[in-house]
């Protein structure tokens, strides 16, 4: 029986993050500017043509799968990417010391900025529409930030975590992560995310908060 996680953007698509979704019974997807995820109930043929006929003319898709398989045309792969998935059942307590701070759609520009200069994923002008996004300022500059993405029954990802390059090495990625997972685990759900399988930094620092590997996940950006 195929787990939750093998497929989180299907389960996402039809339940935490249901009201975000479009498509139909066989393929679902977001609108564009949420996120570039879409996902099938069976990675078949005719689903993906399906998928391809329900875009509008040069889309891209992002398209997650537990295993390498091959894309059908007429998509075209424009990248492959390897990654891992990891899961964290009991993360170490959340630092309260130095409250993190709510972003709204006033931060957007910002929030657009640094994951540009930081590429911690995919992220558009309406990807705050997710949900609990939480940053760090340095005055007025926003120089942190972490969120949560797709919420697939009780598993809930944290995502977007980045940091500016110029406010490195000051703990504030491993804040937002622990706030994070601390108010995924308050909710009653379990915290997982996915980290290029070639980022042995990130790794290390994502084990050391607790988060085990669950599955290799392999991510394709298929171009329209």
């Amino acid at each position: 029986m195929q787990h939750i996680l093998d497929s989180p953007a299907w389960h996402a698509l039809n339940s935490g993050n249901k009201n975000l979704s479009l498509g139909d019974d066989k393929v679902k997807y977001f609108d564009r500017e949420v996120s570039p995820f879409a996902a099938m109930c069976e990675n078949t043929p005719a689903n993906f043509r399906l998928l391809y006929d329900m875009l509008p003319d040069e889309s891209t898709a992002l398209f997650m799968t537990p295993a390498e398989i091959d894309i059908p045309g007429p998509w075209n792969i424009a990248a492959a990417v390897k990654a891992i998935q990891m899961v964290c059942e009991n993360p170490p307590a959340a630092d309260r010391s130095s409250p993190v701070v709510p972003l709204t759609y006033e931060d957007v520009p910002q929030m657009l900025e640094l994951t540009k200069l930081t590429n911690p994923g995919p992220f558009s002008a309406k990807t705050i529409e997710f949900g609990y996004y939480r940053g760090v300022f340095d005055e007025d500059q926003l120089v942190a930030m972490a969120g949560q993405r797709l919420h697939a029954y009780n598993y809930a990802e944290v995502s977007a975590v980045c940091t500016h390059p110029d406010h490195s090495g000051k703990g504030y990625a491993r804040r937002l992560l622990l706030f994070q997972a601390n108010r995924i685990r308050e909710a009653s759900d379990i915290p997982y995310l996915h980290v290029r399988s070639n980022n042995d930094r990130a790794i290390k620092v994502y084990e050391s908060q607790g988060f085990v590997k669950s599955r290799d996940m392999y991510f394709y950006v298929l171009k329209k």
